[in-house]
Order: C-alpha cells, then sequence, then structure tokens
C-alpha cells in the first residue's frame, strides 16, 4: 500500500513539474511571438541594422555558422571515425571521448574568452573570422559524439561484407559505412549548427558586432546575437521593437533547423 501511495505522489509531483515546464516555455513563446511578430515590416528584413533592420545580421550571423560548419564537420567526422573505426577500443580513445562529452557542456563564454586570447587579443580588433573558430569549436564535440554513436549503431556484417570483397578499409567506411550512418550523422551536423546559430557570449569576445553591411572577416561582424544584447540595452522604444523582431526571427530558425534534424531522425 505504502508503494503504492509512493508511486502516486511522485507520478504526481513529476507531471506538476513537467506542466510547470511546459507553462513557462509557452508563456515565453508566446511573449516572444506577441511581440516580435508586432515589431516585424517589410523593412525589417530589406535594410541594414543603422537603418532599423536586421538583412545585415541575418547575413553575418549565417556566414560565421556557415564558415564554422566548413571547419567543425571535416574535424568532427574524422575524430568520430577515428573513435569507432581505427582506435580499437584504447586507453586513448576512451580519453578523447570524455574530453567530448566535457567539451559539450563546457560554457561558451569559456571558449569566447579562449578564442578571443588567440585570435582577437594580438590582432588588436575583433573578427569574423574568431567568431566562426568559436563557434567551430562548440560545434565538433557534437559531431564526433554523433558520428561515433551512429557508426557504432552499423552491423557490423557489413564490414564483414566489405572486407570479404576486396575493399580497403578507407573504402569500406566512406562507400558503406558512413553511407548507412549518412541520415544520423546529418542529423547530428543540423542539431549543432542549430546550437551554435543561436549563441551569444562567445561571439562577444570574438567577432563582436557591425550596425553595417560587410563580408570582411577581417573587421567586426555583423551578428544577430550579438545584436540582440545590444539593442534590449538601449532607451529607444524602436531598438527594442527591433530586439523583440530579431528574437523571434532567430527563435522561429532555430527552431525550423531543430524540426528538420528530429524529422530527418524519425525517417529513417
Amino acid at each position: 500500500m505504502n508503494r503504492l501511495v509512493l508511486n502516486k505522489i511522485i507520478l504526481l509531483l513529476s507531471t506538476v513539474s513537467a506542466m510547470i515546464g511546459i507553462g513557462f516555455l509557452f508563456w515565453i513563446l508566446i511573449t516572444l511571438g506577441y511581440k516580435g511578430i508586432s515589431s516585424i515590416h517589410i523593412t525589417t528584413f530589406t535594410h541594414d541594422m543603422v537603418n532599423g533592420g536586421i538583412r545585415n545580421l541575418l547575413v553575418g550571423q549565417f556566414t560565421m555558422g556557415l564558415v564554422a560548419t566548413l571547419i567543425a564537420v571535416p574535424l568532427g567526422m574524422m575524430a568520430g571515425i577515428y573513435l569507432r573505426e581505427y582506435s580499437y577500443g584504447s586507453k586513448l580513445a576512451a580519453v578523447l571521448r570524455n574530453l567530448s562529452d566535457v567539451m559539450m557542456s563546457a560554457p561558451s563564454i569559456v571558449v569566447g574568452v579562449f578564442v578571443y586570447a588567440f585570435m582577437v587579443a594580438p590582432f588588436g580588433t575583433y573578427n569574423g573570422w574568431a567568431g566562426s573558430v568559436a563557434l567551430a569549436i562548440m560545434m565538433i564535440p557534437i559531431i564526433v559524439s554523433t558520428t561515433d554513436n551512429m557508426l557504432s549503431l552499423v552491423p557490423q556484417e557489413l564490414r564483414e561484407a566489405g572486407i570479404a570483397l576486396g575493399g580497403s578499409k578507407h573504402k569500406i567506411i566512406l562507400q558503406i559505412i558512413l553511407k548507412a550512418a549518412k541520415v544520423g550523422i546529418t542529423t547530428g551536423i543540423l542539431l549543432s549548427f542549430a546550437r551554435i546559430i543561436g549563441e551569444t557570449a562567445p561571439l562577444l569576445f570574438t567577432s563582436s558586432n557591425n550596425q553595417f553591411f560587410t563580408m570582411n572577416m577581417n573587421e567586426q561582424f555583423p551578428s544577430l546575437t550579438v545584436s540582440i544584447y545590444n539593442l534590449a540595452t538601449y532607451p529607444d522604444e524602436a531598438s527594442r521593437e527591433l530586439a523583440w523582431a530579431a528574437s523571434f526571427v532567430l527563435t522561429v530558425i532555430v527552431l525550423l533547423i531543430n524540426l528538420i534534424g528530429r524529422y530527418a531522425t524519425r525517417s529513417k
């Protein structure tokens, strides 16, 4: 009898906790939607920040995100392939997996300070390359872990079949194993991109922000997230409305990327 009562109490507390969490989430989303949608105009997407729009901010944020992806994907996938296909359960592989797990939970501001010390302070100026590197560092452990886990799900029989056909190790990996795990790996890349596209802290120390449109990554680079942080602190109402509009747009982008990633996983 006591067990049944205790079970019902825990179930009730769990349900109430879940409802409270979901309630706060919907409160945030409803507030963001209400204030964000009412602040969006055509000029929001056609003008740059200096003229009351976010065009340059969107271009700058995605440019740094894409450059970060180009850096992180090859490095992360090669590391994941090594851990699963070449390490053979060595102590080094165990250490690398633990380091990857630690890096996934590392505060983003620490990554920003680290990159600042090596790519900003020596040159005396914020720059887009430093922002991209900071975001890439945050992406790499997620891609490493995803690649490692997805390759572990590929049946050993596929590897043995490739060996029986006379395939070399690298050809078996490229032509058989990676193709079998491509959906899961792609999903991991999408989810890692969704995480870094909404990061603010590392960009505060690396790329900073630029109110004007520019594609020169050697100087301060436009950032949507940093601009939201700055605009929210401005005293005029127009700046705060632009911050709400930018926040709503960013939330929709992150939500869409996450949904695409989840759908790809279900479609596997």
